[in-house]
């Protein structure tokens, strides 16, 4: 291509025949050595030696590709369009061209079909999708099914009634720390409260101090003075409802009225309008003067509102053990911690009691109002025409009032089949391992805080006794002072603790293992003595065996 645009060149500059021809821009095409020889056999006049190649033929404004696209150009692409029997030029028609038109013409006027051709396989993948769409949305349908059925089966509650038992009245889900408060309570378990009512309990003790502060003022006490106090204090809102839930907790707690003309000494508020007043009820002894509430009365009501919190939560407790398989009951007196599966946090909220409203002031508003209270300035006549009229025209149209059905209690549902994973299993096999670990469980409800740090402190036992006796070994002595003894063993154990508590662990082990560890009282110090020669694998198998023996009972 490069030699021919070159010998192209210095043709065009070279005087001759050649230089009167009209120049045109080259069309790339192959070269045909049927057209090149008539051209070539003519030379000019006053041409050179060399032949001049043939003037191209006129292009259609064509632009010429580049290199690389020229190279990738196949071989009818490149002689077609460039070629003018590939124009229909009628100076060279060429079969192919004759060819072409007649096969176009006998296919009806259709000369693109080639490309309608290729449009085949773009319209089969349109439907292919299409139809790949369709079924993905019949799986997708089918699968809701089958999984709200399964459920269904399972008698499991679905998504929205989880939502609807972890979400507060307002709608908005509970964050973790009040859903899982009672597992992040420090100390020994016990009977730990819902997050909930703890934050009820401390709205009712910033209540009662400011009503008490009022109280004993001779003060009238409304909920709008009471409301901007305990949120001041706790920095939480506190509405209406939250003291009606007191009232339901606490019914002998206050004495709650609408009454008006109350000084508010505020804008908002005018002297006509309607408040909430609240009043401490108080025990007033025969002879005395009006009581105050002091101190010891504040701490006696806030305990007496705790201790009813926890009665509350003791009934949901009991309806939780009576709905077990088997059922239990504990004695209230005896029960010093709740069951291990029962969702303390998710304990339903106290519903608020009702408390006085205001009087409902009639007050004319519309033209009908107006027209309704003007119905005592008509005659009894014409009355009883309005009446019977409006009776006439409410019968066909408001239907006959179903009668208020009782609500019918909900059956009892049945025991539930065991899971396909006990297929096969005797049921009376299932059963007492069933009471046995209800026995357990009992056992636990019902143990003592003395008795629940005596299992923490055989748990730990074994581990101790292999820390004392490291600790002998590595002092060669046959006896230690306790304080030396109990120094050792603090900086060796991998928790932390003091040596008093330390203390506490080494007597506990002398009184199960006497013969293996002993205490001797010296004057004013206790000495340790230990047997070196006895197997510490056997002491601490010994160990276990006592806590687990301890746990059980």
């Amino acid at each position: 291509m490069a030699q021919r645009r070159l010998t192209d060149f210095f043709a065009r500059r070279r005087p001759g025949g050649s230089a009167t021809l009209p120049r045109a821009k080259p069309a790339w095409r192959t070269p045909s050595p049927a057209k090149s020889a008539p051209c070539a056999a003519a030379p000019g006049p006053g041409s050179s030696r060399k032949r001049t190649r043939p003037p191209a033929e006129p292009t259609r404004d064509e632009r010429v590709p580049p290199a690389r696209k020229r190279l990738k150009l196949s071989a009818d692409a490149v002689s077609g369009p460039s070629s003018p029997a590939a124009r229909g030029s009628p100076e060279h028609p060429s079969p192919q061209s004759k060819e072409t038109k007649k096969a176009a013409r006998s296919a009806g006027g259709r000369p693109c079909l080639a490309a309608q051709e290729n449009k085949v396989p773009s319209k089969v993948t349109l439907s292919e999708l299409k139809s790949c769409l369709q079924r993905a949305q019949e799986l997708g349908a089918r699968f809701q099914e089958l999984k709200a059925s399964a459920q269904k089966d399972a008698g499991e509650p679905s998504a929205p009634e989880d939502e609807g038992r972890l979400e507060e009245p307002c709608g908005e889900q509970m964050p973790a720390y009040q859903r899982f408060h009672a597992l992040a309570q420090p100390g020994l378990p016990g009977l730990v409260l819902p997050y909930k009512y703890q934050v009820l309990a401390e709205m009712f003790r910033s209540m009662d101090t400011i009503v008490g502060m009022l109280y004993n003022r001779s003060e009238t006490v409304t909920f709008a003075k009471v409301k901007q106090g305990v949120q001041d204090m706790m920095r939480k809102r506190f509405e209406e409802r939250n003291v009606g839930q007191i009232k339901t907790v606490y019914p002998g707690s206050y004495h709650f009225r609408q009454e008006r003309f109350v000084p508010t000494f505020k804008d908002g508020i005018k002297r006509s309008d309607y408040q909430l007043t609240i009043e401490p009820l108080l025990d007033q002894q025969a002879g005395s003067a009006a009581p105050q509430l002091t101190a010891s009365r504040l701490l006696q009501r806030r305990q007496v509102f705790s201790q009813n919190l926890v009665a509350r939560v003791r009934e949901h407790h009991r309806a939780f053990l009576a709905s077990l398989n088997p059922p239990m009951e504990v004695p209230e007196d005896q029960l010093t911690r709740w069951h291990p599966r029962f969702n303390v946090d998710g304990v339903p909220d106290i519903e608020p009691a009702e408390l006085p409203q205001p009087p409902a002031v009639e007050k004319l508003t519309t033209a009908q109002e107006v027209l309704a209270r003007a119905r005592s300035l008509m005659s009894p006549r014409m009355e009883k025409a309005l009446s019977d009229l409006a009776q006439r025209t409410a019968e066909p149209s408001s239907p006959r009032s179903p009668s208020l059905a009782q609500p019918a209690t909900p059956p009892a549902t049945p025991p539930a089949a065991p899971p396909s994973a006990l297929k096969g299993v005797s049921q009376a096999l299932l059963e007492r391992i069933r009471a046995k670990e209800a026995q357990k469980q009992l056992a636990q409800m019902t143990r003592r805080p003395e008795q629940e740090q005596r299992l923490q402190r055989l748990e730990r036992l074994p581990e101790l006794a292999r820390v004392l006796r490291g600790v002998f070994v590595s002092e060669r002595k046959p006896a230690l002072t306790m304080e030396v003894a109990c120094a050792r063993m603090v900086g060796s154990y991998r928790a932390a603790m003091s040596p008093g508590e330390m203390e506490k662990h080494l007597q506990l082990l002398s009184e199960l293992l006497p013969d293996w560890l002993s205490l001797h009282r010296i004057r004013t110090d206790t000495y340790v003595k230990l047997d070196k020669a006895a197997d510490l694998a056997g002491v601490m198998e010994q160990l276990a065996h006592l806590a687990r023996a301890e746990e059980t009972l």
